[in-house]
Parts: C-alpha cells; structure tokens; sequence
C-alpha cells in the first residue's frame, strides 16, 4: 500500500497521524512507556500463550527499539 502510515508507538496500520486508538490514553495523549509495554507484552501473550514472558518482554524490547516513539526511550537503551 503506497503512502501507507505506521503507528510511531506499536507499528500498526493507522489512516494518519501519529498514533493509533490503542496507543493514546482517553485525551489523545501517548501512554506511558510502563502501560505500552505491558499491553504490547499481553498482545504477544494473547497469540502465544505458552512462550515464556522473559522471551516476550526480549522481543518487546526489541520491536520497540525499531518505532520512532520508543527507539530512544532510556529503559530501552539500559537493555
């Protein structure tokens, strides 16, 4: 798809802006990187249920790293 625009926070499809509906709180702001980890982490979960939740948490960290929302957040750069 040409033109198409990614979530800065998780990476989804999204029809414009920054964001999407499930990265931003109820104001429109960006969630912490605490609550967008865990949900992220609970997203894999939810598709792989029986992978350890440290393999999980690695590759969290690891997409994370590649989104412009994230790639240089500082609990990312200590791992």
């Amino acid at each position: 798809m040409e033109g198409k625009v990614l979530c800065e926070s998780c990476g989804m499809p999204i029809a414009g802006g920054k964001y999407c509906q499930y990265c931003v709180d109820e104001k429109g702001n960006l969630q912490t990187f605490e609550e967008r980890f865990e949900r992220m982490v609970q997203w894999v979960f939810g598709k792989e249920p029986s992978t350890p939740r440290a393999e999980v948490e690695r590759r969290t960290r690891a997409r994370m790293q590649t989104l412009p929302a994230w790639k240089e957040h500082p609990k990312l750069k200590a791992k």
